[in-house]
């Protein structure tokens, strides 16, 4: 079985290439959902990050 790897809120804005900020924007908008670490601390798997993506690619028209 292979281990997800979780990707820091750090790791996962760079990823995205947005700021820390917009990510956290982005969460409050419910549309990325981390996982909690027991310190509280957010994880992100890639999968999660590359469904955001796909979902906020504007469609033509």
């Amino acid at each position: 079985m292979e281990e997800k790897r979780l990707l820091t809120a750090k790791e996962a804005a760079t990823y995205l290439r947005i700021s820390l900020f917009t990510l956290r924007k982005i969460e409050q908008q419910g549309l990325i959902v981390p996982y909690r670490t027991p310190g509280g601390h957010r994880r992100y798997s890639l999968d999660m990050l590359n469904e955001y993506l796909e979902k906020s690619r504007i469609l033509p028209a």
